[in-house]
């Protein structure tokens, strides 16, 4: 071959290649599902070890939420300016709760399976993934939950809520590929448990939880002159401001999602091809590290 021709045939052979390799790593994620439903089981179990309620928080916690959103919020702030903001703040935890938990307990899962590590072989991200899944129940839980309580705050739910399901499918896809990431680093340094903790407690603030995004301001003066667009920086550069304003959009309000969902889902795609390769690339270092 012409060493000119060489660059365009490995350029064209690369998609192939990546799609080859995505499909085995899935094939073989599938031979081992038993394993990942036995995970997913044992974190829930684990989560809920020695409570008396049992499954029963993931329906209680909802409840108990909306019941302090409203006294401290509407009865004591008196926050009026956005109707039912009980539900409105709930809705936005809920989600980010889905994507807090699964990410920190990702973080542990594979210093914490040590034992798994050494002993058998099973594809490594089956760990860091059955935290996600095992959170995905709990928010579906929760969820509805939530749709007991629109019932009860008398909230209309328009033809939108069935597009609820490719929203969860959007965050997931965002959840699993940093899930993978932090799941990897962690084994080579320990101090990303700790650098998760004040990350993800500021990534908590900058999202619109408790407040909307529509507040910021299109335009902030500078000193020097001109300005920045901050809604449009929040928007582009957070997905959880874009994915929980969806889930309001669709649950509380007569929104469709196509304008929000489109940043989330390629931040998320990004998100989880890097992760996967970065995890493939150093499973096999796990056992030497832990």
């Amino acid at each position: 071959m012409v060493p000119g021709q060489l660059l365009p045939t490995l350029t064209r052979q690369a998609p192939v290649r990546f799609l080859s390799a995505t499909i085995n790593v899935l094939r073989e994620i599938w031979a081992y599902r038993d394993l990942l439903r036995n995970l997913v089981v044992r974190d829930l179990k684990t989560r809920y070890k020695r409570s008396v309620l049992g499954f029963a928080w993931s329906f209680l916690n909802p409840l108990f939420m909306v019941m302090i959103f409203t006294v401290v919020f509407t009865v004591i702030a008196r926050a009026q300016n956005v109707p039912n903001y009980p539900l409105f703040a709930l809705c936005g935890l809920l989600a980010w709760n889905f994507l807090a938990g699964s990410v920190s307990g990702a973080a542990r899962s594979i210093v914490g399976n040590a034992h798994l590590i050494d002993k058998v072989y099973f594809p490594r991200e089956l760990l860091p993934i059955s935290v996600v899944f095992s959170n995905l129940i709990n928010f579906i839980l929760s969820l509805i939950v939530f749709f007991v309580l629109l019932l009860l705050f008398r909230v209309p739910l328009s033809w939108w809520v069935l597009s609820l399901p490719i929203i969860i499918a959007v965050q997931f896809v965002l959840v699993v590929g940093l899930a993978l990431i932090v799941a990897a680093l962690n084994v080579f340094y320990r101090d990303v448990e700790h650098v998760l903790d004040v990350g993800l407690l500021a990534w908590f603030f900058l999202t619109p939880i408790f407040w909307e995004l529509e507040l910021l301001p299109n335009k902030l003066p500078l000193p020097w002159g001109g300005g920045i667009d901050i809604w449009l920086l929040e928007y582009r550069l957070n997905p959880m401001a874009s994915l929980v304003t969806d889930y309001r959009y669709i649950l509380l309000y007569d929104y469709g999602i196509i304008r929000h969902t489109v940043v989330p889902l390629a931040i998320g795609l990004v998100c989880l091809v890097a992760g996967w390769y970065f995890f493939r690339r150093n499973a096999h270092r796990f056992a030497e590290e832990i």
